[in-house]
């Protein structure tokens, strides 16, 4: 059964490339991407790989740990990080599971029904400190995953927890929003004190509340 937003992420204990884990004591308070490989080895998987070794700053800044899935061992894991390390000009920095017995694959509705038992669906998931998810992305195999994508959901996905709003098309950090419909004009001249334009009695937009 596919994982909906809101739910609590399963929590499990896997052997991985920085030696066993448990998936809730190592988020702790942090939030969390975790995203799952069809198998070592694979041309796309190598690039995406680098590519969040390559952004730990970034996710970093955003209290964000990065966990990926993999269903090969973790002998062959190390094997393959030589090979995303050589090509990708990157140091691996975080953890892989070995995912041998697809425990973490089942649990997270990552098997692909329409393939091979090795072809896990290129899922994306954001958690949170609360341990819920808060965001689900589903790539096809031939398509690599948009880690700046990923990123700005992430900067939309802390803004709007914490704030009374939410963010419009495109937004990108530093950017307006959208005030809340649950928030009444006289709230809002209160919550928003750098003002705020009505474009529609629905729509009002106002400066990125937590931006000097």
């Amino acid at each position: 059964m596919a994982i909906r937003l809101g739910e609590t992420a399963p929590d499990f204990t896997a052997v991985t490339t920085e030696g066993e884990i448990n998936f809730h004591e190592w988020l702790g308070d942090s939030w969390g991407l975790l995203f799952s490989h069809p198998a070592d080895f694979t041309p796309i998987c190598t690039t995406e790989l680098g590519r969040t070794a390559a952004l730990k700053e970034e996710f970093a800044k955003r209290g964000v740990k990065a966990m990926a899935v993999s269903v090969d061992p973790v002998d062959s894991h190390h094997e393959w990080i030589k090979d995303i390390e050589e090509t990708q000009n990157v140091k691996m920095n975080f953890p892989i599971v070995a995912d041998e017995d697809r425990k973490v694959a089942e649990l997270y509705d990552m098997i692909h029904p329409a393939m091979t038992e090795k072809t896990t669906v290129r899922t994306v998931f954001v958690i949170g400190p609360d341990k819920k998810v808060k965001l689900t992305l589903t790539y096809p195999p031939a398509t690599g995953r948009n880690f700046l994508e990923i990123l700005r959901v992430i900067d939309s996905l802390q803004l709007t927890a914490n704030h009374s709003v939410a963010t419009p098309a495109d937004w990108k950090q530093g950017e307006d929003v959208v005030i809340s419909p649950s928030v009444s004009d006289e709230d809002a001249a209160t919550k928003f004190p750098k003002g705020f334009k009505t474009v529609k009695p629905y729509l009002r937009v106002t400066p990125q509340p937590d931006v000097d």
